[in-house]
């Protein structure tokens, strides 16, 4: 991982976030309120689609200077989208588009004096980075202007190759092949566009670099992991769990999430009914596709869909599976898992991107048989789920304390600063 030091001094920072940040958006919502409660003076511009997103705005301002919400309606993305087939840019960079959040930013940055200007424009995401460009181009020869970091947090690009092969949906297929030369082109334009570049894990900055010639912006992108709320997330000894459950979490409308379940349950689960008939499925997870909800049609799985708190469901679940079939960056979702204690099975795709262990910090399966054994294998032995499950959250707390990351984007925003001046 990179390293950078440290400097204490307060910062004036513009936050721009395609999407509200909340507890399930929760490497934004982690940054601002640990940022925040560093000292540094945090303005949050956002964009909201829906009633519920406006609550979220209302939590968030608790812990900012200040919060702009500007509405981003659905028939405005789709006409971005629309609109863009045509031309060559993705869509993804055009579907949070929307010309009231580009005119505040300018306006916010161009009124400030010298004297109270804000010190660096962080820009979330692909759907964001169109924001910066916007800045960049508006605001060239207009004198000194704060540095801008965009944190992209995964590579696309290689979530989108691996999505157009591996996607059970075929809509998904389709788009992600789509958009993958969009992409592409892109990403490897955003590597000259800001002084920093930011993913999750350095196999994403592997990926970025490969599209840049000869690694020219080696030192451009910087790695910045995901963390885990260790104050939110946290085992409860008073919670009993039960003999043969597992969980299965995430947003139940990613495409990558519905080919990780819809893998589990047609490849895994099977084998694993065929020794453990008692075994109870949990697919927990907001807006289950139709595909998903389907499979509640076997009395051995539950799809919740919403649940309001997701850690009554890890804490009493016997084992966590996480059988990722494609994806980029950090899987929220294993971290998660183990700071409850949880005791977690995956796919070595789903921890690529950590340093831990398999049979001791978590158990890593090759292929859906080996992947079955060792679920039936744990349930079987409960003094093991426990060393493990100990294991992964003694991970998780030395490894991804969210206090810990941001006091290393801090690090990255004084070093952009300085080399700025």
């Amino acid at each position: 991982m990179d390293s950078v030091d440290v400097v204490d001094v307060n910062m004036k920072i513009l936050f721009v976030v395609p999407y509200v940040p909340n507890l399930i958006r929760v490497r934004p919502y982690n940054l601002i309120r640990f940022l925040a409660g560093e000292g540094h003076e945090v303005t949050v511009a956002t964009l909201v689609s829906n009633e519920l997103e406006c609550q979220d705005v209302e939590n968030l301002a608790q812990y900012c200077h200040q919060v702009h919400a500007f509405p981003l309606p659905k028939w405005r993305s789709l006409s971005n989208s629309l609109l863009a087939v045509p031309t060559s840019q993705p869509l993804q960079s055009v579907y949070c588009w929307t010309p009231e959040l580009a005119d505040f930013m300018l306006n916010e940055i161009s009124t400030r004096s010298n004297g109270n200007g804000y010190d660096i424009v962080h820009i979330e995401h692909l759907r964001g980075a169109r924001y910066g460009l916007f800045l960049k181009k508006k605001l060239a020869g207009r004198g000194k202007q704060p540095p801008i970091v965009w944190d992209s947090v995964d590579s696309i690009t290689h979530l989108f190759r691996q999505s157009s092969s591996h996607s059970k949906s075929f809509f998904g297929r389709w788009v992600t092949t789509f958009e993958l030369s969009r992409t592409e082109r892109f990403e490897r334009a955003m590597l000259d566009a800001f002084e920093r570049v930011l993913v999750t894990s350095t196999i994403d900055k592997d990926a970025l670099l490969s599209l840049a010639p000869e690694n020219g912006a080696n030192g451009v992108v910087k790695v910045l992991p995901n963390g885990v709320d260790l104050d939110y997330f946290h085992p409860n000894e008073e919670v009993e769990r039960e003999p043969a459950t597992l969980i299965v979490s995430g947003k139940m409308s990613y495409h990558a999430n519905v080919t990780m379940v819809l893998h589990l349950v047609q490849n895994i689960m099977p084998a694993i009914w065929e020794q453990k008939p008692d075994v109870k499925l949990l697919i927990v997870g907001k807006d289950p596709v139709s595909e998903i909800q389907a499979l509640a049609e076997n009395p051995a799985i539950e799809v919740t869909g919403t649940v309001p708190d997701i850690r009554p469901y890890l804490r009493s679940a016997t084992l966590a599976l996480t059988p990722v079939v494609y994806g980029a960056g950090i899987q929220n979702k294993v971290l998660e898992a183990m700071a409850t204690g949880t005791p977690v099975v995956s796919t070595p795709l789903a921890v690529s991107a950590l340093d831990v262990v398999s049979g001791q910090d978590i158990e890593v399966a090759q292929n859906p048989l080996e992947f079955a054994r060792k679920v039936v294998y744990l349930l079987q032995h409960p003094e093991i789920r426990q060393r493990i499950g100990d294991a992964g959250l003694a991970y998780v707390q030395n490894n991804h304390k969210w206090s810990v990351i941001a006091e290393r984007l801090e690090g990255i925003y004084h070093e952009v600063s300085e080399n700025h001046n």
